[in-house]
């Protein structure tokens, strides 16, 4: 018998070790909004939010490093994106 888990759950025992300084994805000044919501839809971390008064909240700490934003939206909207310095970013503990 399989036992169901879902995505929240394995994604809950990851460990992130943030580059406090050094963010890996930065975004541009005043993005794209048609683009930024692309993001806020598709980002499986949820990083990208759209605040009630329609400001902006992001931050890398979480990124998954999948690359999704990077292939969705590029540089429409991402001044940078690369992967995390060595010994920075997610260890993955589930599967």
């Amino acid at each position: 018998m399989t036992e169901t888990v879902n995505v929240d759950v394995k994604l809950g025992v990851n460990k992130f070790h943030v580059d406090e300084g050094h963010p890996h994805i930065i975004l541009k000044d005043n993005p794209n909004m048609t683009e930024y919501r692309k993001l806020v839809n598709a980002c499986p971390a949820g990083l990208y939010k759209l605040e009630e008064d329609g400001s902006i909240r992001f931050d890398s700490a979480g990124c998954l490093e999948c690359g999704t934003c990077k292939f969705l939206c590029g540089d429409t909207i991402l001044e940078k994106w690369e992967y995390p310095r060595g010994t920075f970013g997610i260890e993955y503990r589930y599967g």
